[in-house]
């Protein structure tokens, strides 16, 4: 996974894999995904149009590879928290829901093939990790384990269902013994009765048989809140991994809040489909009267407004929240039959692979590569003729904007609070006392200046006239100026620039100064002649 996104213009990537992953989620109504082999630095955030990503991975100057994260929808966000001692194969994740919080982990363990030591490191961070959540919470365990866990039911009945698939492996066995010890079982596809290739999610490059590596794990009693388990071969995302997807029944906490709720905004961005701009037409001219009466304009020009606003909404659709510095929604109606003819082929591929089906899957695959390049080479020489002509037009506003899309969404970066002993602090209610700790300090601090540092201060001259009162001419020439930058609505409110300029002012006041408070109220008292 790769966000696009880079420090240096040149640098960043048009395809970014977080937009298609985002598609795919929104596509197949996925609220919280695990991702892992995202293979980037350190950790951060990243919001697309519907989803926010979070990730945790090596160091910066350290080889890019492992990784893991989640994707949260961005109507939950508000529910989750991201635990702050995650490693680039362990991150936790907390939703808070109506009947208490439930643990979510990301996990990559590693292949049959890597060290003993990395396996040992690996099953102690997560024995630790299952450890620290209570047990009286539920805990959800998701990730790429690498393990094949077989069909035995008989020798695992805690931990295994009736459908399992396989025989079980070294890696297989270690991790059957911890969700032994732990009452865990593994929900996936051991306990539904699906079709057999829903149960499995990568198949062997080399012998071609399926097997199920990628698993959601859960405690016992939280067994009978899990509807189903299944596997998605159609979610393409360029990996050689299926989407392992499970219902879960659970009811996020809902936050009220006492704002009114905004008005729909409309999807401009589909006005590229004339097949949409038709339809807007037609309702149009069938609801807009000719012959009625109004009492008065402004009767008419609300029925108007509203009428207008319903039909481009019902055609266009309603404007996504979150980030839309990207070129994909603008070609997103070119774009969609190509990808649906890929993500066919990918399934054809899957189900009955053959040279035919491969090659119609490496065809579709150019098609959608050709026109992705003909769309972003399209975008870029669009933006970049917007933001000449705001920099030729003296827009710096518009001209900034249109550099923001250049650059794309902002990668928020996170770091945990630590003690004064450098140990990470995870509890709130100690996390709560070393911030008191640390501005009790910082503002308990006495601050001692020298004498030779202040006369190592240059001294400026005295300018005296400005302790003279202001003139007519003055305060008129600042009253403009304040009224161009800020509006009508933000100016000096209790005087007019006409009245100022015909003299109808004077000041009563002498020893009064000239002053403006936080609303733009001008403090000296003028009376009438």
């Amino acid at each position: 996974m790769t966000t696009g996104l880079s420090s240096d213009l040149q640098n960043i990537s048009d395809i970014r894999k977080t937009v298609i992953i985002n598609n795919e989620l929104l596509r197949l109504q996925v609220d919280i995904a695990a991702l892992q082999e995202t293979r980037l630095a350190d950790y951060g955030c990243l919001k697309e149009s519907d989803y926010t990503f979070y990730w945790q991975g090596k160091k910066e100057e350290e080889t890019r590879e492992y990784g893991v994260g989640f994707a949260v929808k961005n109507t939950l966000t508000d529910s989750v928290e991201l635990g702050s001692s995650g490693t680039e194969r362990l991150l936790s994740l907390r939703l808070n829901t109506s009947d208490g919080p439930v643990n979510l982990l990301s996990v990559y363990a590693p292949t049959l093939m890597a060290c003993s030591d990395s396996k040992d490191e690996f099953y102690s961070q997560l024995d630790s990790l299952i450890k620290e959540s209570p047990k009286q919470e539920p805990l959800i365990i998701l990730g790429d384990f690498n393990a094949r866990v077989g069909s035995d039911h008989d020798a695992w009945p805690t931990c295994l269902g009736h459908f399992g698939v396989g025989k079980i492996n070294d890696n297989g066995q270690r991790l059957l013994e911890v969700c032994s010890y732990y009452n865990l079982c593994i929900r996936t596809n051991t306990f539904f009765s699906t079709k057999p290739h829903h149960r499995v999610s990568w198949r062997h490059p080399r012998s071609k048989h399926w097997h199920q590596l990628d698993l959601i794990i859960t405690r016992r009693p939280f067994l009978k809140n899990f509807l189903v388990t299944r596997t998605y071969h159609s979610a393409d995302c360029d990996t050689d991994h299926s989407l392992i997807c499970s219902t879960i029944r659970l009811l996020p906490k809902k936050f009220h809040r006492s704002r009114q709720q905004a008005k729909p905004r409309v999807d401009v961005t589909m006005t590229a489909c004339k097949d949409r701009v038709t339809s807007v037409n037609t309702l149009l001219a069938t609801s807009l009267p000719t012959n009625t009466s109004y009492t008065n304009s402004t009767e008419q020009w609300d029925y108007i407004k509203t009428v207008t606003h319903s039909a481009a909404l019902s055609s266009f659709g309603k404007k996504k929240g979150g980030q839309s510095n990207d070129w994909y929604p603008v070609y997103a109606e070119r774009l969609k039959p190509l990808i649906k003819a890929k993500r066919m082929a990918l399934k054809n591929h899957k189900d009955s692979p053959s040279d035919k089906s491969q090659q119609t899957l490496q065809t579709t695959r150019k098609d959608v590569q050709k026109m992705v390049r003909q769309c972003t080479n399209e975008y870029w020489l669009d933006l970049s003729a917007k933001i000449q002509q705001a920099s030729d037009s003296g827009n710096i506003k518009r001209m900034y904007d249109g550099i923001k899309k250049a650059v794309g969404p902002t990668v928020r970066k996170t770091a945990p609070l630590k003690s004064t002993s450098g140990d990470i602090i995870t509890d709130k209610t100690k996390q709560m006392e070393r911030w008191v700790a640390h501005y009790s300090e910082l503002y308990s601090r006495e601050n001692i200046v020298h004498q030779s540092a202040l006369d190592a201060i240059e001294c400026l001259p005295v300018m005296p006239h400005l302790d003279d009162l202001p003139t007519i001419e003055e305060l008129d020439k600042a009253y403009r100026q304040v009224t161009i930058r800020q509006g009508p609505r933000q100016g000096l409110h209790t005087c007019r620039s006409h009245q100022m300029r015909k003299g109808h002012f004077v000041r009563t006041t002498p020893q009064a100064s000239l002053s403006v408070l936080g609303r733009g109220e001008c403090a000296t008292r003028y009376e009438r002649c």
